[in-house]
């Protein structure tokens, strides 16, 4: 019992020993570890407040959009071009080209959509898109070569964006009378069932004058090519 009482006592007296060496310490990494939690759970509220006010100046801008009210809508999105995060700000600045070339605009429409394009803080898709739109815009102020350079990445067969990259590209190719490359890019565009029938359609047609067979199925393409447009393959 004694020798019990004094390991005990030993034990009592090494731990009164380390929290009067430690205690400070520790309470302070206690302490900074809860300012730390609770940081983070202010930055976390704060967070979701600001993508709730983006996305209701969002929203606010496209029904401004859907009434034809391009001045007010193009303030709105500029101010959560500079505000928002970062997929925000792309959309925002995309919607923002569209509208000056809506207005007819085509260097500012240009200027804008490239600038986006070449943005690495956008998200991919957005710069994706806004590179085609670019160069759809701006196509006849472009030299072939420029086109080709900035769309031949996506102008690969699986990319999500290749139908519309590949037909700008090989019409680039056409004008560049490398009619080796263009026609194989048509008829890839015209096997590509995800690309709208329209397209599909005249890239068909391209790759046959270029001497370039695309038809897989004779009586489906004729059948194809026999259906209108809708308004829906028009718009995309």
């Amino acid at each position: 019992m004694l020798l019990r009482e004094v390991d005990e006592a030993v034990r009592q007296d090494e731990a009164a020993q380390f929290a009067r060496k430690y205690g400070k310490i520790i309470a302070g990494i206690i302490v900074a570890g809860l300012l730390a939690f609770g940081g983070y759970l202010l930055w976390e509220e704060n967070s979701e407040k600001t993508l709730e006010q983006g996305s209701e100046s969002f929203v606010s801008a496209l029904d401004q959009l859907d009434a034809g009210n391009l001045d007010k809508a193009d303030r709105q999105l500029e101010e959560l071009s500079k505000d928002g995060s970062p997929g925000a700000q792309a959309a925002a600045n995309l919607l923002r080209a569209a509208i000056a070339a809506d207005k007819h605009d085509t260097d500012k429409a240009a200027q804008m959509f490239f600038a986006l394009a070449d943005d690495t803080s956008a998200p991919q898709a957005y710069r994706d898109l806004a590179a085609i739109r670019g160069v759809s815009t701006n196509y006849d102020k472009m030299k072939p070569q420029q086109v080709i350079d900035r769309l031949k990445p996506l102008a690969v067969p699986g990319n999500a964006f290749f139908p519309s990259a590949a037909e700008l590209v090989a019409m680039a190719y056409v004008q560049q009378d490398k009619k080796d490359l263009a026609g194989p890019l048509f008829a890839a565009i015209a096997k590509d069932d995800n690309a709208p029938q329209s397209l599909r359609s005249r890239a068909r047609q391209m790759s046959g004058l270029l001497g370039f067979d695309a038809v897989e199925d004779a009586e489906a393409t004729v059948s194809e090519d026999a259906q209108p447009s809708t308004a829906a393959e028009t718009a995309q």
